[in-house]
């Protein structure tokens, strides 16, 4: 059910008092803001939770398994890590 149908089966005239469909999502209750401490207004430490919450809804409705944890390989990325990839001190 996406987000207009919510509104809709609440408010079917919605569009006759709102400009737009956030409004009346938000006046109405079908939506609201996530109130956080100011220690998570750092962009990554939000869009984490957001995305580990997204995984963990995805994998709970697809029945999905969680994958293998993965090696401190594959993790370092394509190169390896980091103190591999230095290049050597030029010798005077």
């Amino acid at each position: 059910m996406s987000l207009r149908d919510y509104v809709e089966a609440i408010f079917p005239e919605w569009e006759r008092w709102y400009p737009s469909l956030f409004d009346a999502a938000a006046d109405l209750g079908v939506i609201r803001a996530r109130v956080c401490p100011p220690s998570q207004l750092l962009l990554s430490r939000r869009h984490s939770g957001i995305r580990d919450e997204a995984i963990r809804e995805f994998r709970e409705r697809w029945n999905a398994a969680e994958p293998e944890s993965e090696t401190s390989d594959l993790a370092a990325g394509p190169r390896g890590s980091r103190a591999t990839r230095r290049r050597p001190r030029a010798r005077a």
